[in-house]
């Protein structure tokens, strides 16, 4: 029996919040980017020898077969793997959910650049293992490593690919395999586009199998189901279930689930909806405050302070603009409790981003809070509205910022939780929502209560039930 849908979504998403997560890539999702496959890599070079690859199942084979044939030389390999694999590769929106997500380790057997170039999009910077040497040297302030345990487009002629290449991988790159046997022990794998055909990785895997036993770690592979419409006949569908169960069984022995899927694509759903859980851990509070107001004070200190930590306690994250009378209340807060109970993992639980206040040369201050703004909300799942008011010439006003986060958290799709009690933005951004209370069904169980409940406990207590009921926790 494969493990179901939610669940895995369930445990890769805190594989990812914990720091354990990892990505194996095979050809599949280079293929979705517009690369050869292993059949098209090497059609031609079975040509060139007289067969059909269509024909053969053993690839590895063919590979061989052609550098015997060519006085052991290999340089009609080596140049497919430079032509096919330098091209530019189509937008493939798997792989940016994959490099966007906080995954440090990226282990794939593709020789081209698609992971790393996504990662760099992404601004996150990439540590490249293609050889030996590299796994010795860490790039400084590196985002995430990426292990070619097959080698890279830009050396072709060390890329595994014939028999030769197998058989003297142990000698050539055992630390590939020591480095690959700690990651599957310690942590939690996600193989996408891989058919586990690969000879090299199933004797790893049976290692970890001999090792471990039955306390290896769970990981995870996407499967597609097989369906009767893609055979000719009866029997042959029935051939392939029962193929495909044993199949499933078998990985099982490397502590390997299988997703079951229906259609690979919905692999770009599920890995949104892994990204959109991710990002739910991750809370913004919008506020700020010149006067608290009637009825609030110093109440208002003691909730937003016991608001934060609180969310600490649940061990979100909490994202803040550093707002005036609100921040650094919500730092406060934070802090207590990070210093207390979190081994003072500040980063694990606090992003602060305070707005510049000094024009810079190149940009707006303007500019400069619209992309700060953009940034920060992009990066939640979840904002939370309190208060909202500033001083000006004229008094007194209500906050425009704050209506333009909340006009982004809109656009971007994220759970809005406005505390209408709190007064001034925070009240006008509550009847906007009451008023559409269809598009935020997680709030109809508290909406009223969250515009008129100025108890602070009670208004934590509604805050963090909401947030279970967005995450399902309920």
């Amino acid at each position: 029996m494969s493990v179901s849908l939610e669940e895995f979504k369930r445990e890769y998403t805190k594989a990812i919040i914990e720091g354990y997560a990892a990505i194996f890539a095979g050809a599949g999702l280079s293929r979705a980017a517009g690369y050869a496959n292993w059949k098209e890599l090497l059609s031609v070079i079975a040509r060139d020898i007289g067969l059909d690859v269509d024909k053969e199942t053993d690839l590895v084979a063919v590979a061989q077969y052609y550098k015997n044939e060519k006085g052991d030389r290999r340089d009609g390999i080596n140049q497919r793997i430079i032509n096919e694999f330098t091209r530019n590769a189509q937008q493939n929106i798997n792989v940016e959910i994959l490099t966007r997500l906080p995954i440090l380790s990226y282990w794939t057997t593709n020789y081209d650049e698609l992971i790393e170039d996504n990662l760099k999009s992404n601004k996150r910077k990439p540590d490249i293992k293609a050889n030996q040497d590299s796994l010795a040297n860490n790039i400084y302030d590196r985002d995430a490593v990426v292990y070619k345990m097959h080698g890279d487009v830009r050396n072709p002629s060390e890329a595994v690919i014939t028999k030769d290449d197998y058989e003297t991988y142990s000698q050539k790159r055992p630390l590939f395999t020591t480095a690959l046997q700690g990651d599957l022990i310690s942590k939690t794998f996600l193989f996408i586009g891989f058919s586990f055909e690969d000879p090299n990785l199933e004797y790893i895997l049976s290692r970890i199998k001999v090792l471990l036993g039955e306390n290896a770690r769970t990981h995870y592979c996407f499967l597609k189901k097989v369906i009767a419409d893609d055979f000719k006949s009866e029997d042959e569908y029935k051939y392939a279930v029962v193929r495909q169960d044993l199949k499933v069984r078998d990985l099982r022995r490397y502590g390997i689930e299988a997703v079951m899927l229906d259609s690979y694509e919905q692999i770009k759903e599920i890995l949104t909806d892994i990204e959109t859980n991710y990002r739910i851990n991750n809370i913004f509070i919008s506020g700020s405050a010149e006067e608290y107001g009637e009825g609030w004070n110093e109440d208002a200190i003691c909730f937003m302070h016991n608001l934060s930590k609180r969310l600490v306690v649940e061990n979100y994250r909490i994202i803040s603009g550093f707002g005036l009378g609100v921040g650094s209340v919500i730092i406060n807060g934070a802090l207590d409790e990070i210093m207390t109970s979190k081994f003072k993992h500040v980063e694990e639980h606090l992003c602060l981003r305070p707005f510049p206040q000094i024009q810079s040369c190149t940009k707006t201050l303007s500019e400069s809070w619209e992309e700060y703004r953009q940034e920060m909300i992009e990066n939640c799942g979840i904002a939370i509205f309190i208060f909202g008011n500033k001083i000006t010439d004229a008094g007194i006003t209500l906050a425009n910022g704050m209506f333009r986060e909340f006009e982004i958290a809109n656009e971007k799709n994220k759970y809005i939780i406005p505390i209408g009690s709190t007064g001034y933005a925070a009240n006008e951004i509550w009847k906007k929502v009451k008023e559409n209370t269809e598009q935020y069904p997680y709030l109809l169980k508290f909406i009223d209560d969250l515009g008129v409940e100025t108890n602070a406990d009670k208004l934590i207590t509604f805050i963090t039930l909401i947030i279970k009921e967005i995450r399902g926790d309920l």
